[in-house]
C-alpha cells in the first residue's frame, strides 16, 4: 500500500497542553480520507503538521514521501485550503488565478480558468463582493491547479449553508475522478464525510481512535441489544468499543470478523455516524480488557 501520509509517534504540544499525542497512522494514496472528531480534537492540528505549518514536539510525519514543507519541490506535491477559505478581499477572481500561476511551478491554467468558468464566477469580480460558496469554490479551484498529489482541506464547507455545501463536495469529486489526487477532508459533519470518503480517521482526545476503509469498518462493527451481561462476558473476539446498561438490558457496539451468532442478542449495522459517534462517547469510559481503540490499517 502506497502511502500519502504517514506518523508515527506524532505529538503537538503548547506549553502543558498536548493539542495532538501519540499519533501513528498511516492514510493511504488515491484515497479521499476524512478526519472527524469533535471540536477540539487535534484536526486542525494534525493537518498544520502534514502541510508544514507546525513542527511536530514528538514523533515524525511523512507525506508524499518527505518531510512537510522541506523545499519548493516538497511544497508544489502538496494543496491545502485553511479552514476560512482563504481568500484576498482586495483581489479578483483572475487576480487570484494570475497569483497561483506565479507561486506554483506545476499551475494548470487552462483547468483553473475551466472551473471558473463552469461555476459562474466573473473573473473581474473582487473575491471581497463574493459569496461564502463563491469564495470556498476559488479557494478549491486555487488548490486544484496546483496539481498536487495531495489535497488538505480543513473544515471547507464548515461555514457554508447545505446548497453551498453540497456544490462544493460535487465540484470536489468530480475533480477527484478526473485527475485522481489523495484528500485528506476535515470536518465534524459526518454527513459531509459519508457523501465523499472511503477511509476514515476518528480522532478523539488529541489521539486517533480508530482508522480504516470505510466499507471494512462497517462490516465489522455492530449493534448488540439484549439481556444484561458484563463485558468479560463476550467473546474473546468482540472488542468493544462502547457499552451502556439499563437494569435489565445491555447494548453494545463491538468490532469483530466474525459472525454474531448468540441468538440472545439483537444484531444491527452501523451507519457511519453511529460508529464515529461509539468511538467519540466511549472515548471517555474506562476501557474494558479487549476494547478497540487501536488503529484499524
Amino acid at each position: 500500500m502506497t502511502t500519502v501520509v504517514a506518523a508515527s509517534g506524532l505529538g503537538k504540544q503548547y506549553r502543558r497542553r498536548w493539542a495532538l499525542r501519540d499519533c501513528t497512522l498511516e492514510i493511504p494514496a488515491g484515497h479521499v480520507t476524512g478526519l472527524v472528531g469533535p471540536n477540539g480534537a487535534g484536526k486542525t492540528t494534525l493537518l498544520s503538521l502534514a502541510v508544514g505549518l507546525l513542527s511536530p514536539t514528538v514523533g515524525t510525519i511523512e507525506v508524499c514521501g518527505g518531510s512537510p514543507a522541506a523545499d519548493a519541490a516538497q511544497l508544489a506535491k502538496v494543496g491545502f485550503v485553511a479552514q476560512d477559505t482563504p481568500t484576498y478581499a482586495g483581489l479578483s477572481v483572475a487576480d487570484h488565478l494570475r497569483l497561483g500561476a506565479h507561486l506554483n511551478p506545476r499551475w494548470d491554467d487552462a483547468a483553473a480558468h475551466r472551473r471558473i468558468d463552469r461555476l459562474g464566477l466573473d473573473p473581474g469580480q473582487k473575491a471581497g463582493r463574493l459569496s461564502g460558496g463563491q469564495r470556498a469554490q476559488l479557494a478549491l479551484t486555487l488548490g486544484l491547479a496546483k496539481r498536487p498529489e495531495l489535497l488538505v482541506l480543513d473544515e471547507p464547507v464548515a461555514s457554508l449553508d447545505p446548497l453551498a455545501r453540497r456544490e462544493f463536495l460535487q465540484v470536489l469529486m468530480e475533480a477527484v475522478a478526473e485527475e485522481e489526487i489523495s484528500v485528506l477532508l476535515s470536518s465534524h459533519v459526518v454527513s459531509d464525510l459519508e457523501r465523499v470518503c472511503d477511509h476514515v480517521v476518528v480522532l478523539v482526545d488529541s489521539q486517533v481512535r480508530v482508522a480504516g476503509d470505510v466499507e471494512e469498518l462497517l462490516a465489522t462493527h455492530h449493534r448488540l441489544s439484549g439481556p444484561r451481561r458484563e463485558p468479560g462476558t463476550l467473546p474473546a473476539d468482540q472488542h468493544v468499543v462502547r457499552a451502556s446498561h439499563t437494569d435489565r438490558q445491555s447494548t453494545y457496539v463491538v468490532r469483530t470478523e466474525a459472525a454474531v451468532l448468540d441468538p440472545a442478542w439483537s444484531v444491527t449495522s452501523l451507519g457511519l455516524e453511529d460508529l464515529v459517534l461509539a468511538y467519540m462517547e466511549g472515548a471517555g469510559s474506562p476501557t474494558p480488557a479487549g476494547s478497540a481503540l487501536e488503529v484499524i490499517q
